[in-house]
């Protein structure tokens, strides 16, 4: 650790929040001092105190130390700011900076792969944060599915690993020096400075993670950090090299439901439940509104995730008024997931169903029975003849490489009288893109035909998916395994940001003025996304059983992957395969990928789709600002106001250019394919602009020795999602009896707006201890909605409902399945289809065929959101024992109504829930222990014509860790020690989508410093 000036001791950065201290061991009190001074964005700097030369230095570490100084700075500090401080240089408290953030009241996250991955701060979901490193607007890397725009600005924290970070700060309230983006928070990440801490000072940490999750086994991964700081010349100059490299083997095991839109009892449309239908149990009510099953499986994933991360800071003081820094910083998380599952797809035919009273009906239970191969069939699962509904054993690989990298510059001049002036520059880009041949997100389909039931039972948290063969086949028969359909999604994704800060902090020694902040910031990011598709809807077999070898299928047992979830009657064992090897046989024996039956194109010699869309977005921020603090007494104590206003003007542009659509097919039973050309594309081109002021009240006072109250007032924005600013109507390829689907961008869509009151009152009772409770009030507007529009797409027909259709209907009669009439067509038609490869093609004097086009608008509606932050902070004396307890409860009017059918256009909130957290912990002795139990209640995640929850989840951690020799410890940590499970549902409880086991992670290690 190294001594530490008792000056710089009795201070931290400004705002650092003592509940979130409290939740980690090892804390350090020791951290440089928050002279007031802003930085880029106006985010608080932490210089070094000019006094740590001089002396009677002293040790400070531990939780304890650290919670009795931060309960100072939290009783001094303006507006309401809480951060998580390293303990030492190199030494952040968690291995993942979301699951750090968790401990903050206020704050929950969402995981990916069983790691924190994005914030929610306030009930504001990931999309309403806005994340910034070193006060600077940082990029983002996403890809999604693979095949469709990436739908967030927000920040994925598991990119960036926790060695290379010296603090986060969040701020609650918005502030006029502080970069808009964020109405739920500004986060905003602070790496190391070497002239923080003058000296030499290192540290490198070994580390062994266990996940559990693994499927069969417990490899153990390594993770190696490493940070090395000096300065040189008498302090002039200083060197900071940072590095990490973390692997990482996980699992996840998943039951998945896909739903049909919310019907209303009444509506008699395809996917709904006829009335005509004698097997339905309690049907809903004509007003009732209900959901139906598309599509089931069981699945599991094997997840290989490597992280690179790295940092070099430079930083030079030729004179004590003037510091320069130049800083790189560089991440790569390479994230590979294979997926294997059985499933089944409902067509919605004959079928007999079970209700729950409604106004919301859930399903008990949904069966759909099928026609069997004809007996008289010499090989009932080949081509000509399976008729038969297919059971899918299906397999996919995503594998994608984000990597971001910042430049930055920074120079600031102390000028004489008091001034103190910052010029701040970076270049950042995030960029996403696949790692194999293949693409960024694939899958393959393979199938056993001759299903003669299928059946989901909703009466268990995990849905229970079982089937019944036709006689004579058997679904463990690696024979009778038919290759069908496959797609190959090639994405790619990069965002730019420039930005530029000039700022100026003036402070004014004696009288009612404290201090002036001024500056102006200018912002051009640019976006681009691009995406193709190599598709092959080949789901009656793209060929024979007999074209895979049955050693290509490996058998792989069920219930075992659901541990405390499974349940009798569910399918027991199905067949996995390798990915690659499947996609090389698809490609040598039928061109999957050099010739697709979709017609699109790949590169030479890979199966990676050529791009077929590609979109751009320039967005340019212009931001002046100003702020005034005062200082005055009250009550025998200082009183502080703040004042500010922040301006800004956004101009945006937007180019898309989109694939040429020519016609379309029928490629089996219900399944319909747009053809759209290999080389013709068609280019739109959009434009928006908006202008915001943005004012920013703070007021504290102290009408108590030990008692202080709060009152801020703020204006905050959110810009919309990328996938929503993006221009160019883009339209699925697969589309069913009914009709399309399709999306259609807006750049002319404003952010949404709000304006936020926060109170809150704290008394400090102990040194160390203390009682807040807070409440905060937003009002938000330019709520962004979806509104589904029934049109026509680029002249497309379909075949349904034209003349071949109906001449068939006449000669077969009106109850003619789509087998008969697929089979009609091809014998009477031939000259406008392709028995042998399946295809039905749509005619000029076909039906216009319908799309339903869902595109983002910004409604005239606002709503409220509130809720209250309680906080308990208690060190027990000198025991070494403390605990904490945080409770937030948020509510707020725009909430889903789940008895709205989905032709309903509903805007809401997600990520709304009440969260709790509770540690307990030890210091003393050189060993530090720390037990966290984090809950988050249910809550939105995402909505539009139908909406989706994420039930409550709570998850207890544990870490402990032992300095044996001074400079050198050992630690240990779990993550998730219970294994709580996750789910998530639609409308009903019973209308269940994920359903996923938790298992726990354990990591251990040593730890030595300098």
């Amino acid at each position: 650790m190294g001594g530490f000036n008792s000056r710089l001791a009795s201070r931290l950065a400004l705002g650092v929040s003592t509940l979130a201290l409290m939740a980690i061991p090892g804390i350090a009190v020791a951290q440089d001092a928050a002279t007031g001074n802003s930085g880029p964005s106006g985010s608080q700097q932490l210089p070094v105190d000019p006094a740590a030369d001089q002396g009677d230095d002293i040790i400070v570490t531990g939780i304890r130390a650290s919670l009795r100084a931060s309960a100072d700075i939290k009783r001094d500090s303006q507006g309401v700011v809480d951060a998580i401080s390293a303990e030492d240089i190199g030494k952040f408290p968690d291995t993942n900076l979301a699951e750090s953030l968790q401990r903050i009241t206020g704050v929950s996250i969402d995981r990916s792969n069983g790691e924190g991955s994005l914030v929610t701060v306030r009930g504001f979901g990931p999309e309403f944060n806005l994340v910034t490193l070193n006060g600077r607007q940082m990029p983002t890397a996403f890809i999604g599915d693979g095949g469709s725009a990436p739908s967030s600005r927000s920040f994925d924290f598991a990119n960036l690993a926790s060695e290379g970070v010296a603090a986060v700060e969040v701020y609650k309230s918005g502030r006029a020096t502080i970069e808009s983006g964020g109405i739920g928070s500004t986060i905003n990440i602070r790496s190391p400075r070497p002239f923080d801490r003058p000296g030499t000072r290192g540290s490198l940490s070994v580390k062994g993670v266990i996940d559990t999750s693994q499927r069969g086994k417990n490899d153990i991964t390594p993770e190696v950090s490493g940070i090395f700081s000096t300065t040189l010349a008498d302090d002039r100059i200083g060197i900071a090299i940072i590095g990490s490299y973390q692997k990482r083997k996980a699992g996840t095991n998943k039951g998945v439901v896909g739903w049909r839109d919310g019907y209303l009892g009444n509506e008699n449309n395809w996917g709904s439940l006829s009335p005509g239908n004698p097997n339905v149990t309690n049907r809903p009510d004509p007003t009732d509104v209900y959901q139906v099953p598309q599509n089931a499986s069981y699945e599991f994933n094997d997840i290989d995730r490597e992280r690179i991360n790295g940092q070099a800071i430079l930083q030079f003081r030729p004179t004590d008024a003037l510091t320069a820094t130049i800083d790189y910083t560089y991440s790569r998380n390479s994230v590979e997931t294979r997926n294997s599952n059985v499933g089944v797809w409902f067509n919605h035919g004959d079928t007999s169903s079970a209700w729950t009273d409604g106004p919301v009906a859930g399903p008990v239970f949904y069966t759909e029975r099928f026609a069997v191969p004809d007996p008289g069939c010499a090989a009932p699962t080949t081509l000509p003849c399976n008729i038969g509904k297919d059971l899918s054993y299906s397999g996919s690989l995503t594998a994608n490489r984000a990597e971001n990298k910042s430049l930055g510059g920074n120079l600031v001049w102390k000028a004489p009288g008091g001034v103190t002036v910052t010029l701040d520059g970076h270049h950042s880009t995030a960029e996403v893109k696949p790692t194999n041949k293949y693409g960024s997100s694939m899958s393959v389909g393979t199938a056993i035909f001759g299903v003669q039931s299928q059946t989901i039972n909703f009466d268990h948290d995990l849905p229970v998916i079982s089937y019944t063969m036709a006689p004579g086949i058997d679904p463990l028969n690696a024979g009778l395994i038919t290759p069908t359909g496959n797609a190959f999604r090639n994405a790619y994704f990069r965002d730019e940001i420039n930005q530029v800060q000039l700022s100026g902090h003036y402070d004014h020694d004696g009288g009612l003025l404290d201090s002036l902040d001024f500056g102006v910031s200018y912002v051009e990011n640019k976006v681009r996304s691009a995406f193709g598709t190599i598709q092959n809807d080949t789901w009656g077999g793209i060929g024979p059983a007999s074209s895979v070898p049955d050693d290509m299928f490996t058998l792989a047992t069920l219930p075992n992957l659901f541990p405390g979830l499974a349940q009798p009657g569910m399918a027991q064992k199905f067949y996995t395969f390798n990915f690659e090897k499947m996609a090389d046989l698809l490609e040598g024996q039928f061109h999957a990928c050099s010739q697709p039956r979709s017609g699109a194109q790949g590169v030479p010699g890979t199966c990676l789709a050529k791009f077929d869309t590609d979109r751009r977005i320039t967005e340019k921020t212009l931001a002046p600002y100003l702020q005034v603090a005062t200082k005055f007494d009250a009550f025998d104590n200082p009183a502080h106001f703040v004042a500010g206003l922040r301006y800004e003007v956004t101009d945006i542009s937007s180019a898309a250019q989109i694939p040429l659509s020519l016609g379309t097919q029928w490629v089996s039973d219900n399944e319909f394919n747009v053809v759209q050309s290999k080389v013709d594309t068609t280019t739109t081109r959009f434009k928006g602009s908006y202008q915001n002021w943005l004012p920013s009240v703070d007021f504290d006072i102290s009408p108590f020795d030990n008692v202080k109250l709060r009152a801020s007032y703020s204006h905050t924005i959110t810009r919309p999602g990328y996938d929503r600013m993006q221009g160019g109507q883009t339209i699925d390829t697969l589309f069913r009896v009914g009709g399309g689907t399709g999306t259609l961008g807006n750049p002319g869509l404003i952010p949404f707006k709000s304006k936020n009151i926060d109170l809150s009152a704290e008394w400090y009772y102990a040194p160390g201890s203390y009682v807040s409770v807070g409440y905060f009030h937003k009002n938000v507007a330019n709520f962004i909605s979806t509104t589904r529009v029934d049109t026509n797409a680029f002249g497309l027909r379909t075949p349904v409902g034209g003349p071949r259709y109906q001449a068939a209907l006449n000669a077969l009669g009106a109850n003619a399945t789509a087998t008969q009439i697929r089979q009609y067509i091809f014998a009477n038609y031939p000259q406008s289809s392709n028995q042998a490869s399946g295809l039905i093609f749509a005619l000029p004097e076909d039906p216009a065929l319908n799309f339903q086009i869902t595109t983002p608008v910004n409604s005239d509606q606002t709503a409220s959101l509130h809720g209250w932050e309680f906080a308990v902070q208690h060190s027990f004396w000198d025991t070494g024992f403390g605990a904490i307890l945080n409770y937030t409860i948020v509510d707020g009017s725009a909430k889903y109504d789940n008895t709205k059918p989905a032709s309903f256009t509903q805007f809401a909130l997600v990520g709304l829930s009440n969260s709790a957290n509770a540690v307990a912990f030890f210091d003393k002795y050189g060993i530090q222990a720390r037990v966290a139990y984090n809950w988050r209640d249910k809550f939105l995640n995402a909505t539009g014509p139908n909406p989706t929850y994420t039930e409550a989840y709570g998850q207890v951690d544990a870490s402990a860790s032992y300095e044996f020799i001074k400079g050198f410890s050992v630690f240990a940590e779990g993550i998730n020690l219970t294994g709580s499970s996750r789910r998530e549902h639609q409308r009903s409880e019973r209308n269940v989508t994920v359903v996923s086991p938790g298992y726990a992670r354990y990591s251990f290690g040593v730890r030595a410093s300098f």
